[in-house]
């Protein structure tokens, strides 16, 4: 466990993996912790530096009052980058963490070598959407919600047969008011359009066929948006990293491969 300072806050980081090696640094998606990532890590090849932060509000991250910005959030990703002296890196995003991936490689080229963009896009969902959402959990808290977020996140196999959903549902629920809402609020003033465009970087693009926050023709249309290849993954919703760990380890470690120098 270590601790990153922000202009502001507290990060909460893990930083595994021989300080030579390949950094590979993994963002998560709103309502997750760091542990999003456990199942994959076994299966990528060996060497690697593995870097995760808990993004403001999760985790054990500290959580400012809301509203964040995805400027915001982009900010405290380069804290971490620049805490732990890290360049050259392959940057993988999962839905805010993709955002926030785009907005870090957008803004500091020099830090981001490769961006793997995982059931996310430039753009997610409408303002007005994020403000019913951040309404209702101010209002009633975020296990108001919490079923209709697990059926997007979760396919139905998944959620009657798995005995680890009931402590994907605790992690949601205990996310903290401001860091869910402050997030929202960053995802509702995100419009990464243009900067996404232009990037020229290696980039690939992922999703779960069956995931209901970021339908897969939003993630393709991403991925087409700044030229990269697009994966479906069978089986998953919103989180596949959790569903089919090992076709995203598969899809992640082949990427690694053709972007190694």
């Amino acid at each position: 466990m270590k601790t990153i300072s922000a202009s502001d806050i507290t990060i909460h980081v893990l930083d595994k993996g021989p300080r030579d090696g390949r950094v590979v640094m993994f963002a998560n998606s709103l309502g997750t912790d760091l542990r999003v990532w456990d199942a994959i890590l076994p299966l990528l090849p060996m060497g690697l530096r593995i870097v995760r932060f808990d993004k403001r509000g999760h985790g054990l991250s500290d959580a400012t009052p809301a509203p964040y910005s995805i400027d915001r959030l982009v900010a405290d990703a380069k804290a971490v980058c620049e805490g732990l002296a890290l360049s050259d890196i392959t940057f993988v995003g999962l839905s805010i963490g993709g955002l926030i991936g785009q907005g870090l490689a957008a803004k500091r080229p020099d830090l981001v070598r490769a961006l793997v963009l995982m059931d996310t896009a430039a753009q997610i969902g409408t303002a007005e959407m994020w403000q019913d959402r951040i309404d209702r959990v101010n209002r009633d808290g975020v296990n108001a919600l919490a079923d209709p977020i697990l059926e997007r996140w979760f396919t139905p196999a998944f959620r009657a047969t798995s005995p680890e959903f009931a402590l994907w549902r605790n992690m949601l629920t205990r996310t903290t008011v401001a860091g869910y809402t402050g997030c929202c609020a960053a995802i509702a003033g995100a419009d990464l359009t243009n900067s996404t465009r232009a990037l020229r970087l290696p980039v690939m693009a992922m999703a779960g066929d069956q995931d209901g926050s970021t339908p897969p023709d939003l993630v393709r249309a991403t991925a087409d948006l700044c030229g990269a290849p697009f994966h479906l993954i069978a089986d998953a919703g919103h989180i596949p990293c959790v569903e089919q760990p090992e076709a995203v380890a598969k899809l992640l470690t082949d990427f690694l491969e053709r972007t190694a120098r």
